[in-house]
C-alpha cells in the first residue's frame, strides 16, 4: 500500500480497535485524497474519535493497516507524527496564559526562536481575528475564540494533514461559520483535512468526500451528490392544513410513491423519498405530481409542497434507520480518559 504514489494522504484497510468486548472500530477502510477536506460523519459513539487517534498514532490498532502519506502508523509512527497535527474536541491550550503566550510557548517547543515564535503567533492571531484578544487569558475567551486559537496552535508549523475532531461542537452559528472559513483557508494553503462531525450541514458545507460511519463501520462513502443520489432521485416535503389528516396522507404517499414516509416534528409535515425506477418507472417530478393528485382526490388539503434533492439528514436516516442524534454513547466515550496515555508502540 503506497499512499505517496497513489495521491492519498490516508489509506486504511480493515482497521480495528476493541475495548474489552466492544469493537469501537470494526474494519474501517478509508482512502483520503491529498489537498481535500474529507468528512467522517456519524453520531456520538460511532467510532470517529477512535479512528482519528489511531491515524494520529495515539492509539495502536488491534487489526488492519493504516498508512499516512505512505507511512505505517505503527512501524513508522515518528514519520507520521512529523507530518500531522490534531485538534481534538477539547481545547488543548493553557487557559491561564494569554492567546499570544500560548502560541509563543508552543512555537518555542516546536523549535522556533523567541522572535520567530512571536512573529508566527501574531500572524495567526491576525488571520483568525484574535488580535484584540491576544493579551487576554484564554479562560476569558468565548467558545468560538477557543476553537479558533486551538486550530491556530495546530498549524504553527503548517502540517501536511490536519485532523479536526468535531471542531464546532457546542458553538453558536456565527462561531461555526468562522471555523468553517478557517478550515477552507487551511485547505487553500495545501493542507489535507480529515474532519469528523455529527453535524450533517457541516459535512455538506466543507467535505468533498464523506464516509458515513455507524457502530464502528463505514456504511457508505462518496461525494455529497453520490450519497444523496443513493437514496433516491428526490424528496417530497409537504405541510397539511389539518394535522388530523396526517395518517391518511401518510398512507396515500406510501402507496402512491412506493416509498417510506417520514413524520417530521411539525405535526402537519411529512417527507417522502422518490427515486427513479420506483412507482412504475415514473420520474421524481411525475411521481410527486401523481401523489398530489391522489391527496386532493382523498380530500386532503396541502398548504405547502416542495420537491428537492434529499438532504444528508435523509441519507443518514435511510442508511442507518436513525438520525445522528439518537445513538447512545458507546465504549469509545466511556474509555476516553482510559486511553489518553496509551501510545502507539
Amino acid at each position: 500500500m503506497s499512499a505517496q504514489t497513489s495521491g492519498l494522504a490516508i489509506e486504511t484497510a480493515g482497521l480495528v480497535k476493541t475495548f474489552g468486548e466492544t469493537r469501537a472500530v470494526d474494519g474501517v477502510d478509508l482512502s483520503v485524497p491529498t489537498g481535500t477536506v474529507y468528512g467522517v460523519l456519524g453520531p456520538n459513539g460511532a467510532g470517529k474519535t477512535t479512528t482519528v487517534k489511531m491515524l494520529a498514532t495515539l492509539l495502536r490498532p488491534d487489526g488492519g493497516e493504516a498508512h499516512v502519506f505512505g507511512h505505517d502508523v505503527v512501524r513508522e509512527a515518528d514519520q507520521v507524527r512529523g507530518r500531522v497535527s490534531l485538534t481534538g474536541q477539547y481545547a488543548s491550550v493553557d487557559e491561564d496564559l494569554t492567546g499570544i503566550e500560548n502560541l509563543v510557548l508552543l512555537g518555542r517547543l516546536l523549535g522556533h526562536d523567541k522572535k520567530a515564535a512571536r512573529r508566527r503567533g501574531e500572524q495567526l492571531l491576525e488571520a483568525f481575528g484574535l488580535t484584540e484578544a491576544a493579551g487576554k487569558q484564554v479562560k476569558h475567551y468565548s467558545g468560538g475564540m477557543r476553537r479558533r486559537i486551538d486550530i491556530a496552535a495546530s498549524i504553527l508549523n503548517t502540517p501536511d494533514l490536519l485532523f479536526l475532531d468535531e471542531p464546532t461542537t457546542g458553538l453558536d452559528p456565527r462561531s461555526r461559520n468562522q471555523v468553517w472559513d478557517i478550515v477552507r483557508a487551511v485547505v487553500g494553503q495545501g493542507t489535507t483535512v480529515l474532519l469528523t462531525t455529527q453535524y450533517l450541514d457541516e459535512a455538506d458545507q466543507l467535505a468533498s468526500r464523506i464516509a458515513v460511519i455507524d457502530r464502528g463501520k463505514v456504511i457508505a462513502e462518496g461525494t455529497k451528490g453520490e450519497l444523496k443520489a443513493s437514496v433516491g432521485a428526490g424528496s417530497v416535503h409537504l405541510r397539511l392544513r389539518d394535522p388530523a389528516q396526517r395518517p391518511q396522507a401518510e398512507e396515500v404517499l406510501r402507496l402512491t410513491l412506493e416509498a417510506d414516509v417520514q413524520r417530521e416534528p411539525d405535526p402537519v409535515a411529512l417527507t417522502a423519498r422518490v427515486g427513479a425506477g420506483a412507482a412504475g418507472g415514473w420520474g421524481a417530478a411525475e411521481q410527486a405530481a401523481r401523489a398530489l393528485a391522489e391527496l386532493a382526490r382523498g380530500g386532503i388539503t396541502v398548504d405547502n409542497f416542495s420537491l428537492g434533492q434529499p438532504s444528508l439528514d435523509e441519507v443518514f436516516l435511510a442508511l442507518t434507520g436513525h438520525d445522528t442524534r439518537t445513538q447512545t454513547t458507546r465504549a469509545e466515550d466511556a474509555k476516553l480518559d482510559d486511553t489518553k496515555d496509551e501510545a502507539a508502540a
